[in-house]
């Protein structure tokens, strides 16, 4: 299967688990290239925010807090750092602030923007993959390169006790 073909299998998969939410930007309608890949997601799973970064991850790290297991997207890794606030000080810290009692598991989507077959521009096409990796302590990081890689990585995100942060590649929808 191909690299796109993987996530709307991933996403599927996902939305028909009895916990799952999906939260994001256009991940209702089209509007970037998530979107695209929320096709089998039932529309009752989906809950279409405004742009509030921030707010988005405190919203998914509560819902996940109540038991639900969000799948919070992100269309451009360059405005996710908006979220890092919730992420770096919250949702990767919980677990330790609460002695172990609160153990929020949130899978977040960051797509990092294409550059071919056109660049979308400095600040859309920015990759922070390892800076994650230094801040997050609790939180998983997986980047996705390579299209086998996909379904294996959101069902160990699903199946895992704590938060994922998936860094998927736009340009890969249309390429791998």
């Amino acid at each position: 299967m191909k690299y796109k073909e993987e996530i709307i299998r991933a996403m599927e998969w996902l939305g028909k688990k009895p916990n799952t939410v999906f939260t994001g930007q256009a991940i209702g309608t089209s509007g970037h290239a998530i979107s695209t890949t929320m096709e089998k997601v039932p529309q009752d799973k989906r809950v279409e925010l405004p742009v509030f970064e921030e707010t988005q991850l405190g919203m998914a790290t509560g819902m996940a807090l109540t038991g639900w297991v969000p799948i919070t997207c992100y269309p451009r890794f360059d405005f996710f750092i908006l979220s890092l606030n919730q992420l770096v000080n919250h949702l990767d810290k919980i677990q330790d602030m609460s002695k172990g009692d609160m153990k929020p598991k949130v899978i977040i989507r960051v797509a990092v923007g294409s550059k071919v077959p056109f660049s979308a521009g400095p600040q859309h096409t920015q990759n922070h993959t390892e800076a994650m990796r230094k801040m997050l302590t609790e939180i998983e990081v997986v980047e996705l390169i390579e299209p086998e890689e996909i379904f294996p990585a959101f069902q160990k995100a699903y199946n895992s006790k704590k938060s994922t942060l998936i860094i998927e590649h736009s340009e890969y929808y249309g390429s791998k």
